[in-house]
């Protein structure tokens, strides 16, 4: 009896073994279970660090084990704190319930009379007997804790950047230096502290140096470690354009999937469309192709990435180029170089800057190799400014910059519209175009809070300058101001373009 007392105790002293063997909770299906870890959970449990970043694949029951951790954190640990940041009041009160009080009150009874609740609110806090509690939140701000976990980080990103801003500034520097943090989210688009704070984990990573404890861990699992995601291939045709994806996923990632995980994809992938890079990644970097709900052009950038439009697009010394712009006064200012030929739009390079004068993009300009065609500016070019009394475009030309303007602002819904249209024949330099890339795919509505809904008009943001001069190129290409037949004749189509 002795050393079985003995063994139950070292049991009971592992956490792992407490957090895998104690909780009782309801699953997905709406079923009450013992908590069993499933083989990506007990990955993630041999790897724990203290700043935890998770990205994953829906469904994989993160959110249940993170949050178990912080309550046996509160039961077996004295005063400590526990603080829980949820999406939204509902998802909160869900976490409350069924991932906190639910496994507490299953407990054996033994365990609930070594650690008794104290007291417990409708607004998400309870108080245990060893001067420990837990909080579940929607704000973001808390006084100093132990343990934090931000759930679905991604999606607050993308529609509440207030919100995220506090999370960043308030609750995360309010973690205790060898306290616990667990930011764990699904994707949702290429911009934004959760994608910038993943995107350094990872680089870290690839460093292979040692973690501080106050540096970020990234843990990364995909939809295919999922042993439920797989489908019977009798039932499915598979398109010859995943096919390709398969192979490629092979070829460049080494990941090798079963004739039942292709058809699950296929089946899965009819439905979510653009949506199944960030909801089921197959590797970290594709999470983030492709921004989310409410952004413009994320369609038009999933067949550009399907179809392999991003690779190496040299300059073409024998077509004259043609730049469309965004002139900031006091922000940035953006230029897009092009090239056309036919159908084929070729999108060679992209500069961007802020706080300079039109003196500074006339050189860089210059520093380019490129035959100039035309220049494209917005409407707004010619309104006089009130210090020199003199438009922008009376002062670029006399740095030999002749504009053509283009009326942008006259149907801003028809101009994103012509975008989407020149998407479609559009061919981006992987290297040159990767910062102006990015924001077009990033440039999205603006999220109403109070609402919780998209709103008519973009937001404005870091991604807007690129995407509104982008969309004067758009308008230009749409009233056929880029045609030049003497071009044409010296250049073949896309052979002339290498893919990577």
């Amino acid at each position: 009896m002795g050393a079985e007392l003995e063994q139950l105790g070292a049991c009971f002293a592992d956490p792992v073994w407490r957090v895998s063997n104690l909780y009782r909770v309801v699953d997905e299906n709406g079923t009450e279970c013992d908590f069993r870890p499933r083989p990506a959970q007990q990955q993630f449990l041999k790897n724990l660090w203290y700043r935890n970043i998770v990205l994953k694949a829906r469904q994989l029951g993160f959110t249940t084990l993170i949050d178990i951790i912080g309550l046996d954190m509160a039961i077996f640990t004295d005063h400590l704190t526990a603080v829980i940041i949820a999406e939204t009041k509902e998802k909160a009160a869900d976490i409350f319930q069924r991932k906190v009080i639910y496994p507490y009150e299953h407990l054996p009874r033994e365990i609930r009379d070594f650690c008794k609740i104290q007291s417990s609110n409708q607004t998400g806090e309870v108080s245990f007997s060893n001067g420990s509690q837990i909080k579940v939140m929607v704000s973001a701000r808390s006084g100093t804790c132990q343990f934090l976990h931000v759930s679905e980080y991604g999606p607050v990103c993308a529609k509440a950047p207030a919100k995220a801003e506090e999370i960043k500034t308030g609750s995360l520097p309010a973690v205790h230096g060898r306290g616990f943090v667990f930011i764990e989210s699904t994707a949702m688009g290429n911009a934004g502290d959760f994608y910038e704070m993943t995107m350094a984990a990872q680089a870290l990573q690839r460093t292979g140096r040692k973690l501080d404890p106050l540096q970020y861990r990234l843990h990364f699992f995909p939809w295919h470690q999922n042993p439920e995601y797989r489908a019977n291939p009798a039932s499915v045709v598979i398109p010859d354009r995943l096919l390709a994806y398969f192979d490629e996923l092979y070829g460049r990632q080494q990941i090798a999937l079963s004739e039942e995980q292709m058809a699950w994809y296929a089946m899965t992938e009819a439905t979510l469309h653009e949506k199944m890079w960030s909801e089921y990644p197959s590797y970290p970097d594709e999470a983030f192709r492709v921004a989310r709900d409410g952004a413009y052009y994320s369609r038009q950038f999933l067949d550009i990435y399907r179809t392999n439009r991003i690779s190496s697009v040299p300059h073409e010394p024998g077509l004259g180029v043609y730049t469309a712009w965004d002139l900031g006064v006091s922000d940035q200012t953006s230029i897009w170089f092009l090239q056309f030929l036919g159908k084929e739009i070729r999108v060679i390079d992209y500069y961007e800057s802020s706080g300079e004068g039109l003196g500074h993009y006339a050189n860089v300009l210059a520093s380019k190799p490129y035959r100039y065609i035309r220049h494209f500016a917005p409407h707004d070019i010619a309104v006089r400014e009130l210090g020199s009394g003199l438009s922008r475009l009376e002062t670029a030309r006399k740095y030999g910059i002749n504009f053509d303007r283009i009326p942008t602002n006259l149907d801003l819904a028809g101009g994103i519209e012509n975008v989407r249209e020149m998407l479609a024949y559009c061919w981006f330099d992987e290297a040159k175009t990767e910062t102006g890339r990015k924001a077009l795919e990033a440039y999205k509505r603006e999220w109403d809070e109070k609402l919780a809904s998209y709103k008519s008009q973009p937001c404005h943001d870091w991604s807007s300058h690129a995407a509104d001069a982008f969309r004067t190129a758009a308008v230009a290409w749409k009233l056929g101001l880029v045609a030049d037949p003497a071009d044409r004749k010296k250049v073949k189509t896309t052979g002339g373009i290498r893919k990577r």
